[in-house]
């Protein structure tokens, strides 16, 4: 298997654990996780950019404070 630099909605869904529906709802919700639009249709996912965003999930508790601070 050859490393990859853009992984398929498909193949993103299963690298973060998630569904394919979660990030295409992302996209028409703004789009959380940054992604690519290779000509008119494909969308792909940046590896690295997958990694910084489960990075940024990264919590030590799950006490939400306000004013959406972390």
């Amino acid at each position: 298997m050859t490393n990859k630099r853009f992984l398929t909605t498909t193949e993103a869904a299963h690298y973060i654990g998630m569904s394919k529906a979660f990030l295409e709802r992302d996209r028409w919700a703004g789009a959380r996780i940054p992604f690519v639009r290779m000509g008119s249709r494909a969308i792909r996912y940046d590896i690295e950019m997958l990694d910084q965003y489960i990075n940024s999930m990264i919590r030590k508790n799950t006490i939400r404070l306000r004013g959406g601070q972390r």
